[in-house]
């Protein structure tokens, strides 16, 4: 009886050191994949849920980059790169257990904050990675990227010489009890300041009276092209309708070009009718102009018209032609005179004195009437060029006032937009969530 006993004993202790070392190997701590895996097996797709209800997501950084701005529909598009952090405790994990301060998550595999644009019209939103790191404490940091597409009602009234700012609202959201708050830090920073005649000057970060946060874009256009292709071609087209009163009325080449200026300067405004801003409210001031340089070709063409009749006609008006300067008048006229020549001739072979006398007398009353009748053209051709002096200064008279009057306008502010008139202040009465941090959050 006391040999068994004696080898039970033996194997006890022999299989004492396994057990042992079977225990330790069970508690051996967990790499950083076994501890993201735990993780990810807890599902945890949904908020994370504290006392108050309300999410607390820290913006630690926004890079903004303009993509186009589209002057015809008044939308800017824009890449926002955003950097953020927020604390989820069911991702923690307890120092004694694993000693690593961080891990790696795949981001669909637990939830991220959505952010959301007040005034956006289309907004996308992509992860910057596949992957958040996740800290001992809970603390997740993440960045995203949103594609976004605002509405923004810019004051195009002085286009192209316009300065002016657009609103890009990043907030969170609220639901009564239950809110989305996001704490948006000053580091905002501009990439890619120039897009086509558009320019980013600065991007601000901005706070309202309402404790609302927004990114006050300012923008810039560069003049140069606009002017090239708008306004100097339109200056230029009214010089040479100035400098056309030097040409004759004899001919009607003043006519043929000024009809040419008119119809050369409407084709003008139908190939750019698809390419000006609308404006909107503040409709551009360059709308008006191209309407007074057309006024003024029209009316300087019809002044033209009215006084090539005037030199040639006692009036204007169709109904009351003369008849003396008819050619067909003329032809006969003339006709009569060789007619009265031939008689005159034939009257003095014969030797009559008074037929003679009769027929000489017809020569200077026919020759006293032409003088007559070219002293009466002459003069009507002097009222017309006077006219024309007249018409010349008026336009030029036209033109400083106007230059001038222009000048004035544009220095004034005249035209105001509202931007921010896209709030919903409708939860403003039913605000009882904190957006203040908790101590557990600090």
């Amino acid at each position: 009886m006391v040999l068994p006993h004696r080898i039970s004993l033996l194997l006890l202790l022999c299989s004492s050191p396994l057990v042992f070392a079977g225990g330790n190997s069970t508690a051996a701590p967990c790499d950083r994949r076994c501890l993201a895996n735990a993780r990810v097996q807890k599902e945890l797709f949904s908020a994370p849920q504290s006392d108050n209800c309300t999410i607390i997501v820290n913006i630690t950084s926004i890079q903004y980059e303009t993509l186009s701005f589209d002057t015809k529909d008044m939308k800017m598009t824009s890449r926002i790169k955003v950097n953020m952090e927020w604390k989820d405790p069911d991702l923690g994990w307890i120092q004694e257990k694993s000693r690593f301060p961080t891990i790696v998550m795949p981001v669909d595999k637990i939830w991220i904050p959505r952010i959301v644009l007040d005034n956006a019209i289309e907004t996308t939103m992509e992860p910057y990675t596949n992957d958040v790191q996740v800290r001992r404490d809970g603390t997740v940091n993440h960045a995203v990227v949103l594609f976004t597409t605002v509405s923004c009602q810019i004051n195009l009234f002085n286009y192209p010489f316009v300065v002016g700012s657009c609103p890009v609202a990043i907030n969170g959201w609220s639901q009564k009890t239950c809110a989305l708050t996001l704490q948006i830090a000053d580091n905002v920073s501009l990439v890619g300041g120039s897009r086509g005649e558009w320019q980013t000057t600065s991007v601000i970060k901005t706070v309202d009276s309402s404790n609302r946060v927004y990114l006050q874009v300012a923008l810039s256009i560069n003049p140069f092209s606009a002017f090239v292709t708008l306004i100097l071609p339109s200056g230029l087209v009214l010089l040479a309708d100035l400098v056309s009163f030097a040409l004759p009325f004899d001919g009607g080449e003043r006519n043929s070009f000024k009809v040419t200026l008119v119809l050369s300067f409407t084709m003008f405004l139908l190939i750019l009718n698809d390419h000006l801003p609308n404006g909107g409210y503040c409709s551009p001031l360059l709308h008006y102009h191209f309407s007074f340089c057309l006024v003024c070709l029209v009316m300087s063409m019809l002044a033209s018209i009215v006084l090539t009749r005037l030199s040639v006609e006692d009036s204007f008006l169709v109904c009351r032609r003369s008849a003396k300067v008819h050619p067909s008048n003329s032809t006969k006229t003339n006709d009569g005179l060789d007619q009265e020549k031939d008689t005159g001739v034939i009257t003095t072979k014969s030797g009559d004195l008074a037929s003679e006398t009769a027929s000489l007398q017809k020569i200077v009353n026919f020759l006293e009437t032409v003088d007559e009748r070219e002293k009466e053209a002459q003069s009507k051709v002097a009222f017309a060029y006077l006219l024309d002096k007249f018409c010349f200064g008026f336009f030029i008279i036209i033109y400083i006032l106007y230059s001038i009057s222009i000048l004035i306008i544009t220095r004034t502010d005249i035209c105001k937009v509202n931007n921010l008139d896209f709030w919903d202040d409708s939860h403003q009465d039913d605000a009882y969530y904190d957006y203040s941090y908790s101590d557990s959050y600090q």
